[in-house]
């Protein structure tokens, strides 16, 4: 049986320098370090800053409205949401109106601490933007939400 014959290190370089999905993947983990690290003074991750603002709503949201929003599965969102019921952050009650559902509430103490989370984030964001000079970040934006 013979060898198949491997792929040119050009091609390598060519996915390298083409690939959107790379590309993103980058620069989501560079921004999730970024914020990560900007918002630790608040004891929150970016991820929990995220699932936190998605919770600041009139009514309680389900958990189904709150994976498809953050594009996680319901899975993964159950398990983010257990760090913070512990730190009293957020509750998990009761569908009302449909009593096999569950609805997330953002507690006080989680109002408040996305309170404080709310400066760190408009400073880290403005500067992102201002790194982007080059680059119309709404457009960026607007891109990033066509794909997704």
């Amino acid at each position: 049986m013979s060898k198949p014959p491997d792929l040119p290190y050009e091609t390598t370089r060519y996915v390298h320098d083409r690939c959107l999905c790379l590309a993103a993947q980058r620069a989501a983990r560079a921004l999730a370090r970024r914020f990560d690290e900007a918002l630790r003074p608040v004891g929150l991750t970016n991820g929990q800053f995220s699932l936190l603002m998605s919770l600041n709503r009139p009514e309680p949201p389900s958990i189904g409205a709150v994976a498809a929003l953050l594009a996680m599965d319901r899975t993964t969102l159950t398990a983010a949401l257990k760090p913070l019921e512990r730190r009293g952050l957020v509750e998990t009650t009761v569908d009302p109106d449909d009593r096999r559902g569950r609805r997330i509430i953002l507690t006080r103490e989680g109002r408040r601490l996305l309170r404080a989370a709310m400066p760190i984030w408009e400073r880290e964001h403005a500067a992102v933007d201002q790194e982007l000079k080059d680059v119309d970040p709404a457009a960026l934006r607007a891109g990033l939400q066509a794909l997704a």
